[in-house]
């Protein structure tokens, strides 16, 4: 793989504001490390946004969960050691969405586990939500499962704005990560939360033993499905789940995979997420540079995250404004 393939690849990218295809995908899988990051580079810059979207999480709802995702460490079907508590109320929420805010990040994302609210869950929800939004002036998302489309059109009547539903993985992988649920339930999720007048968001986790073909499988079937905010995670392996003993994916395949994401997704806001805090602070700047142009900051749903005014001051040194 020449470099000059690559520089003009991402010529037609940036002058054409479209993606790539999937054989042209497929060549960049073996292009030089440093020339497929520098062309990243430029299409990052040219065509998305320059303005880093911040956003913070909290665990809404945390363990007992019915599904057997294979990362997860809240799911009832493996032994790990997490708190398990019912819906936090208003006031914590509040008081967590204050402190994101104080901080300078401009949305704020409820996550709950489990496979999906329950009605009283959700009215219970929404009264929260309203609250949040009189007291707050933050962007407010939710993650809350498999929602019909009308509990979409209660939670975006109560205050939120975006809707968060991870694919997680590839569609021709996802079945060996999860059998208690399919991967067309959450598509049919993201469709529900577009219908109700909601932003999507949605991503994968990368490093559970999924190829590089099929990273670029999902971010293929992410733009087919016009998602503009697409979180990369990287897997934390858990003890007590069964990815716990998964070998870490190397940063420079965590470097290739984002800079081949740009290449597909050139407009999209790709969203740091899980498992960055073990990064290097080399590696870090680097993915910043080459595609990262958004990330969840703090502390994630079972892990740690990284130090938010250490984020902020790399965003800034890699570029963009807050």
């Amino acid at each position: 793989m020449k470099e000059d393939f690559v520089t003009s690849l991402a010529d037609r990218v940036i002058r054409e504001k479209k993606g790539i295809s999937p054989d042209e995908a497929s060549c960049l899988a073996e292009a030089p490390l440093d020339a497929l990051c520098g062309a990243a580079s430029r299409i990052t810059f040219s065509c998305a946004s320059g303005k880093f979207d911040t956003c913070s999480i909290i665990n809404g709802k945390s363990g007992k969960c019915p599904e057997d995702c294979k990362w997860c460490a809240q799911s009832a079907h493996y032994h790990s050691d997490i708190r398990e508590y019912p819906l936090v109320d208003a006031g914590k929420l509040i008081e967590a969405a204050r402190y994101s805010r104080k901080k300078g990040i401009g949305r704020f994302s409820i996550v709950t586990s489990g496979r999906r609210l329950k009605p009283s869950e959700i009215d219970e929800l929404c009264k929260s939500v309203r609250m949040l939004a009189e007291n707050v002036d933050i962007s407010l998302c939710l993650s809350a499962g498999l929602l019909s489309e009308e509990d979409m059109k209660a939670v975006a009547e109560a205050g939120i704005s975006r809707y968060h539903c991870n694919l997680e993985t590839a569609p021709s992988y996802f079945g060996k990560l999860c059998t208690t649920h399919t991967q067309e339930e959450k598509t049919a999720t993201l469709r529900a939360a577009v219908k109700a007048g909601l932003e999507i968001c949605s991503g994968g986790i990368i490093g559970m033993g999924e190829s590089l073909a099929q990273r670029m499988e999902l971010a293929f079937f992410l733009r087919d499905l016009g998602v503009k905010s697409v979180p990369v995670n990287i897997l934390s392996p858990i003890p007590g789940t069964p990815l716990g003993t998964q070998p870490l994916i190397p940063e420079d395949e965590i470097l290739r995979t984002i800079a081949i994401l740009r290449f597909i997704l050139p407009d999209a806001a790709l969203r740091f997420a899980g498992g960055r805090a073990r990064l290097s602070a080399d590696t870090m700047m680097k993915a910043y540079r080459i595609g990262i142009n958004a990330a969840i900051m703090g502390d994630m749903l079972t892990t740690v995250g990284a130090d938010i005014d250490t984020d902020m001051g790399r965003i800034r040194e890699a570029g963009y404004t807050l």
